[in-house]
């Protein structure tokens, strides 16, 4: 048995003050019980402290060889046999196993308390009474160590619930805030200035676009997942923004196959890695960026050519945040690499109950 492992579970001071507390209480009310029934008379108050703390003691020692035991095999069933799923057959075995290991040990403290100082009550009388206490006292202990780990874990689920509903309010936050960006605001802003004079109808056209990704943004913050036929559509409403602002400078392609579409990926994800892409590489007429959105296997890759600024730093804070976004809703994690000079960044396509169903 791992002793590291039962702390995890039972931390050792708790259990200390649980014994200490339970053996003390209990062996006052086995000394007063045999005092008041004549079947083990004291004979003053300092007899009375000599037989507590030597009960005590050994007590605390059985306590320990007891309660080990039992936070094994209640630590063994909570993974085997769940109090929701096999409930008889738990109980049946933590009885049984309680009554037994109970029965061990209270014979071998009480062999040992009598090579200590013999009893002068019938030797058999005192190691079936022992047994019958030690027996009684262990169902107690199993109860209350299961009531404590209960108690315990419900808590811990609970924090862990808050801390998960507040990490994930906080990414939602900050995805909210990314595509809120002043810096965004204010370069499109300038975009379509520049636009109204010059071309009104490509200035209607990123009026439309414009509207269209905010529209997408309010629609979709809240839902954990969208699907990947809609994010497109979104892409190319932000992209068609970035080619108005940058010209032929910037190109791209799309290669999805029909079956992926009703997959689903989280929302704004597509803008998380084009604007990476589009924030950290020179786009010029010396240096178009090429960007290439196609599938491999199950995932989404966005590839393009890597031609970086000389000046600013990223936090990488937007593709952390996608991370953190897909671990509350796949086991799979996007991936981003560099790969022959090209910026190689894969997400997975999520595959959900409704699109297996159209699949057959």
């Amino acid at each position: 048995m791992c002793f590291k492992k039962i702390h995890r579970y039972f931390p050792f001071s708790k259990l200390f003050a649980l014994l200490l507390g339970l053996t003390v209480v209990i062996e006052i009310i086995v000394i007063t019980y045999n005092h008041l029934s004549g079947y083990y008379p004291l004979d003053g108050w300092p007899h009375f402290f000599l037989r507590l703390l030597r009960g005590s003691l050994l007590g605390l020692v059985a306590g320990f060889l007891i309660a080990y035991p039992d936070l094994y095999v209640i630590r063994y069933l909570n993974s085997v046999a769940p109090w929701g799923k096999k409930v008889l057959m738990r109980l049946a075995v933590q009885v049984g196993f309680a009554v037994s290991i109970a029965v061990f040990i209270s014979t071998v403290i009480t062999l040992f308390a009598n090579w200590l100082s013999p009893y002068t009550e019938e030797f058999n009388g005192v190691l079936i009474n022992n047994a019958m206490i030690y027996g009684v006292v262990n169902l107690l202990m199993m109860s209350v160590l299961e009531g404590w780990i209960y108690y315990a874990e419900g808590r811990q689920s609970i924090q862990v619930a808050e801390n998960l509903q507040e990490e994930l309010s906080q990414i939602k936050f900050e995805v909210l805030k990314s595509q809120i960006n002043p810096h965004f605001l204010f370069n499109s802003l300038n975009v379509l200035s520049g636009l109204i004079n010059v071309d009104v109808a490509k200035a209607q056209l990123f009026i439309d676009e414009f509207s269209q990704i905010y529209r997408y943004v309010l629609e979709t913050i809240e839902q954990p997942v969208v699907q990947l036929s809609k994010e497109l559509d979104f892409m190319r409403s932000y992209l068609i923004l970035q080619q108005i602002r940058y010209g032929e400078n910037l190109s791209f392609t799309v290669d999805i196959p029909a079956e992926l579409l009703q997959r689903v990926v989280p929302p704004l994800s597509l803008q998380v890695l084009l604007e990476n892409a589009i924030k950290h590489n020179i786009v010029n007429e010396a240096k178009p960026l090429k960007i290439e959105i196609y599938s491999e296997g199950e995932a989404l890759v966005v590839r393009n050519n890597i031609q970086a600024k000389i000046s600013g730093t990223s936090t990488g804070l937007g593709l952390k945040n996608l991370s953190k976004r897909y671990a509350l809703i796949s086991t799979t994690e996007p991936s981003f690499r560099i790969i022959d000079n090209r910026y190689v960044a894969k997400i997975p396509l999520i595959k959900i109950e409704a699109d297996e169903h159209t699949d057959h």
